[in-house]
Order: C-alpha cells, then structure tokens, then sequence
C-alpha cells in the first residue's frame, strides 16, 4: 500500500526543476553540497534549501566527511512514487485497450 503523505513529500520535492537536477547529479555520484552550488550557480543558502526538501522527502542524505557534507541518494525512497505511476499506468493502460476492443467491435459491426 502506498503512503498518501509519503508520496505528497516525493512528489513535492521533485517537482522542482533544480531539485530534480539535483537528484540525477546524485544519481551519478554522491557530492559535497558546496560542490553542488558551485554546479547549479545559486547559493549555498539556496542548495541547502532544495537538498532539506528532498531529504525531508526521503529521496537524499548527508553525511559529514572532515568539514564537508557530503549529499547521496536514496533510491529506496522513490520505489514507493515508481510503484504509484506503474499502478496508474497499469490502469489507463487497460482502459485503452478496452476502447479499442471497444471501437474494433463497432467497426466491424459497421461493415
């Protein structure tokens, strides 16, 4: 079963382009958070704010390594949101290919 408020907080996080950027960075590697700003050319500040909704979310960490934090993914956190999508995909998906037998149906009653 999915979590209603679970999926509220992925869904908001990625909502943003920057903290989806954020995310596929992460994807690759994991990144000190000054390394981040540097890369997306706003402020740490505003870094900062972007990675606590995501961790908020569940979808990174941090962790410190000497005076740095270091930003990681946790890909675990999007299995709930993956499994959401691909159930609502799963029922649109049916639903068209009834219409089609539906309109398959009519058509050739028609001829």
């Amino acid at each position: 079963m999915f979590s209603s408020a679970r999926l509220d907080l992925a869904f908001h996080a990625l909502a943003d382009p920057t903290r989806r950027r954020i995310v596929e960075r992460l994807a690759r590697a994991d990144h000190p958070v000054m390394e981040l700003a540097r890369e997306f050319s706003i402020s740490q500040p505003a870094v900062t704010k972007h990675l606590d909704a995501l961790e908020s979310a569940g979808i990174i960490g941090r962790r410190r390594s000497g005076r740095q934090r270091i930003c990681y993914l946790r890909p675990k956190a999007l299995e709930s949101s993956i499994e959401w999508i691909a159930r609502c995909r799963r029922f649109w998906n049916q639903r068209f290919d009834a219409l089609d037998t539906l309109l398959a149906e009519s058509t050739s009653a028609e001829g």
